[in-house]
């Protein structure tokens, strides 16, 4: 039974891409030089190659789980440092504006004619103006300039020769840019003069 058609009967066998047995397996009784293989080495050797599998799996599966949470541990630091940022120049623009509630707060509280009142509360608008000025916020130029769909909403359309055609007429609410950002479009009545 050794031999079958003049070849041996571990001819037959593919031992190039057998797998390896397992370090330490003790029911391997061939020697390592040895080209016959029992069955059960062949079997104790695909166990011990599915056990090296599936720790590699778990290894690789734990990376996974740590890599997941260094992402999302990142992504929440990220998004409290943008909302700290967003804090801290929030605190910085509130900064620049209590001065003005401080002079209206005092104003309130004077006893005085109505025309020092009057000059108190220009005298206030301007440092409100100015404080918004230094955070990069601009009124929109309205009155006298051409008809802008960007910078300008139109509420009104009048006929008139006194003024060229889409020319604004006058300025029913201010509009307002933050640096070259529009805050809001100007409101304003627009002129319609087609001979001009």
């Amino acid at each position: 039974m050794g031999k079958s058609n003049g070849k041996t009967q571990t001819e037959g066998l593919d031992l190039e891409h057998e797998l390896p047995p397992a370090d330490g397996d003790d029911r391997s009784s061939a020697s390592e030089g040895s080209a016959a293989t029992s069955p059960v080495t062949q079997v104790s050797g695909a166990e011990a190659e599915l056990q090296k599998l599936k720790a590699e799996r778990n290894n690789l599966y734990d990376r996974l789980a740590r890599v997941q949470a260094e992402f999302d541990n990142a992504r929440r630091r990220a998004a409290k440092e943008q909302q700290d940022f967003r804090d801290f120049a929030t605190a910085d623009a509130i900064k620049s504006l209590l001065p003005v509630i401080d002079s209206f707060e005092r104003a309130l509280q004077a006893r005085s004619e109505p025309s020092d009142f009057r000059s108190g509360v220009e005298l206030i608008y301007k440092q409100l103006q100015d404080a918004l000025g230094k955070l990069g916020v601009r009124a929109v130029p309205a009155k006298g300039e051409p008809f802008d769909p960007h910078y300008h909403e139109a509420i009104e359309m009048v006929d008139t020769s006194e003024a060229a055609d889409h020319e604004v007429l006058e300025e029913l609410q201010r509009g307002y840019k933050f640096k070259d950002r529009l805050l809001r479009p100007a409101m304003v009545k627009v002129a319609r003069n087609p001979g001009k």
